[in-house]
C-alpha cells in the first residue's frame, strides 16, 4: 500500500503534471481561504450590523461614552503592536503581495496570518474606514505561500499559489470569481499566464463557493434592478461624461493619500498614538455621521433608497474622503479598496443629481450612475479597467451592463492615464519600498525563480538571445513557445507571445520585466 502511495505521489510531481498539481494545490488553497475570509466577514458584519444600536445605547448613557474611548484608546495600543510585530501587516496589504512576487519582501505567512486577521477585526470593526478586500487578498496569500512551504515547493510554484491565495482572497471578499482571477492577471502579476491561470481559477471558484454555502449566492451590494442604458438618445455620452467626472474624483485620491502618509510619518506623535487618532475620530463620527463608519457596503445599498439630498451627498463624499485618508494614513491593517467603491458610488449619486436637475437624464437611470461610479473610480485610483468592471458586475449581480461598464471605466482610465496618474497599489509599493531601504538592499543579491511573456513590439519581441542585454545577473533557463519547450541557445529568436523561465536576482525583475512590455503605439 505504502508503494502505491509513493508512486501515486512520484507521478504527481512529474513536471509533465505541474498543471494538474496547481489545478488541485488551488483548490486546497480556495478551501482554506474561504473558510478563513468566512469567519472574517462574519465577525465584521457583526460589528457593522452592531454599531447602531451601540450608538444609540452611548446617546441614552453619556456616561459610558468615557469608557467606549478608553476601549477604542486600547485598540489602538494593540493595533500599534500588531504592526511592530510584523511589519508586512501594515495597511493593505496588496501592495506588500506585489512586494513578494517581485522578489522586494519577505512575509511570514502563520504569523501575518494571525496578525493582519486580528488586527483589520479591530480597527475595521472599531468603525474605520478601511476595507475588508486588502486584508483578505493578504490573508489569502499568506495561505497560498504556507501550502507551499508545507510542502516544499519550489520558489517558483510558491509564487503561482500565493498568486492563487491572493486572487481566492478578494473573490471570497465580494463574492466575486471572476474578478478575482482578473486581479491576479492584471494587477498582480500583469502577465497572463496559463500557469498563473491554473491555479486562481481553481481557487477563487473554490473559495466563492464556500463562502456562498454560509452567505448565500446573492451579491454584495443590494442595488434593485438596474435598467439597460439605451444605446441610442446620447446616454453613452453620459456615461463618458460620467466617467471623466468621478475619473477627476478619483486624482485626488493618491495625492491626498500620499499627504497623509507623510502626514503621519511626521507628526510629532508616538507609534502608540498614530492608531488612537484615526479611532477618536470614529468615535466623534458615530454620533453625527454614522454613514462614513466601516467599509461602506451599507451606505452603498442606503444611496438606492435613500433620497439624499444634493447637499448631503457632498458631505458624505467629503466625510468618507477624509476620514479614510485619516485611517489609512496610520498605516493599521486595512484596505481601501471597498472605500474607494463607495467614494465612487457617492460621485455617481451626484452626478445623477445634476444630470437630472438639469433635464438631460432620466432618474430611472440613478441606480446605474451609481453603480457606474464605483468602476469609473476604481479604474481611475487603481488603473485596472477589466477587473473594476467585472468586479462591479459580480458584487451587484448585474451581468447586462458589460459595454456600459467598459465605457465609463476605460473613460476614467483615461483620465489617470492621461494626468499621469500612478496606480495606487504601485505608488503604496515603491513608497515602502523607499522607506524600507535596508530590506531592499538585503535582497539584491537574492536570486529567484521568474516567468514572463515576450509583449509584442517589446525589445525581446524578434531579438536573438545572444544579442539581448540582461539586466543583472541573470540565466534564462527555458523558452515556451505554445506547446513546444524550446532550449535556450543564442541563436534562438524571440517571439510574441514566448514565456521565459529566468534565475535572476530579484532587484533586476523589474527591469526585465520593461524588456518584455509591448510597445506603445504612437500616432
Amino acid at each position: 500500500m505504502r508503494e502505491r502511495i509513493a508512486a501515486a505521489m512520484d507521478l504527481f510531481t512529474e513536471p509533465k503534471h505541474f498543471k494538474l498539481r496547481l489545478f488541485l494545490e488551488g483548490n486546497l488553497i480556495g478551501i482554506f481561504t474561504g473558510l478563513i475570509i468566512t469567519l472574517f466577514r462574519c465577525l465584521l458584519e457583526l460589528s457593522e450590523n452592531m454599531q447602531p444600536v451601540f450608538y444609540t445605547y452611548l446617546r441614552a448613557n453619556p456616561l459610558a461614552i468615557v469608557g467606549w474611548f478608553t476601549v477604542l484608546a486600547g485598540i489602538g495600543v494593540i493595533l500599534c503592536w500588531i504592526v511592530r510585530k510584523d511589519g508586512m501587516t501594515s495597511g493593505s496589504g496588496i501592495p506588500q503581495i506585489k512586494g513578494i512576487l517581485v522578489g522586494q519582501m519577505h512575509m511570514n505567512w502563520a504569523r501575518v496570518l494571525v496578525l493582519k486577521f486580528v488586527g483589520a477585526v479591530l480597527g475595521i470593526g472599531a468603525g474605520m474606514s478601511l476595507g475588508r478586500e486588502g486584508p483578505s487578498v493578504q490573508l489569502g496569500a499568506c495561505v497560498g505561500q504556507g501550502i507551499g512551504r508545507l510542502g516544499h515547493r519550489s520558489s517558483a510554484e510558491s509564487r503561482y499559489l500565493l498568486t492563487a491565495g491572493a486572487g481566492a482572497g478578494l473573490a471570497a471578499a465580494f463574492n466575486a470569481p471572476l474578478a478575482g482571477v482578473i486581479f491576479c492577471l492584471e494587477e498582480l502579476t500583469k502577465n497572463f499566464s496559463p500557469l498563473v491561470l491554473m491555479g486562481a481559477i481553481a481557487a477563487t471558484v473554490t473559495s466563492t463557493t464556500v463562502t456562498e454555502v454560509f452567505f448565500g449566492m446573492q451579491p454584495v451590494f443590494h442595488m434593485g434592478e438596474i435598467p439597460v442604458v439605451p444605446t441610442a438618445g446620447g446616454m453613452y455620452l453620459l456615461l463618458i461624461a460620467l466617467g471623466i467626472f468621478v475619473g477627476m474624483l478619483g486624482l485626488a485620491f493618491n495625492r491626498m493619500l500620499t499627504i497623509s502618509l507623510d502626514a503621519y510619518a511626521h507628526a510629532p506623535l508616538r507609534d502608540w498614538q498614530k492608531p488612537i487618532v484615526p479611532l477618536f475620530a470614529a468615535g466623534i463620527l458615530g454620533f453625527i455621521l454614522p454613514q462614513v463608519l466601516g467599509g461602506g457596503s451599507k451606505l452603498v445599498d442606503s444611496l438606492v433608497v435613500v433620497d439624499y439630498g444634493f447637499i448631503m451627498l457632498l458631505v458624505l463624499l467629503a466625510g468618507k474622503f477624509f476620514f479614510t485618508m485619516l485611517c489609512f494614513g496610520s498605516g493599521v491593517p486595512g484596505g481601501i479598496f471597498l472605500p474607494m467603491l463607495v467614494l465612487g458610488s457617492v460621485g455617481g449619486a451626484i452626478f445623477a443629481k445634476l444630470a437630472v436637475a438639469s433635464g438631460v437624464m432620466d432618474p430611472m437611470f440613478t441606480v446605474d450612475c451609481i453603480v457606474f461610479g464605483m468602476t469609473a473610480y476604481f479604474s481611475s485610483v487603481v488603473k485596472s479597467p477589466i477587473t473594476g468592471a467585472i468586479l462591479i458586475m459580480e458584487m451587484t449581480g448585474s451581468f447586462a451592463h458589460m459595454l456600459a461598464l467598459i465605457t465609463v471605466s476605460m473613460t476614467a482610465y483615461l483620465v489617470a492615464d492621461l494626468t499621469d496618474g500612478l496606480p495606487v497599489y504601485d505608488m503604496l509599493l515603491a513608497r515602502s519600498l523607499a522607506i524600507r531601504d535596508k530590506i531592499a538592499k538585503r535582497m539584491r543579491s537574492h536570486r529567484v525563480m521568474t516567468e514572463l511573456t515576450v509583449g509584442e513590439g517589446s525589445l525581446l519581441d524578434g531579438s536573438e538571445i545572444q544579442d539581448i542585454t540582461w539586466p543583472g545577473r541573470g540565466l534564462l533557463v527555458n523558452v515556451r513557445r505554445g506547446t513546444e519547450e524550446i532550449v535556450p541557445s543564442g541563436g534562438v529568436r524571440l517571439q510574441a507571445g514566448d514565456y521565459l523561465y529566468l534565475m535572476m536576482d530579484a532587484s533586476a525583475i523589474p527591469a526585465v520585466q520593461q524588456l518584455a512590455q509591448e510597445a506603445m503605439v504612437s500616432e
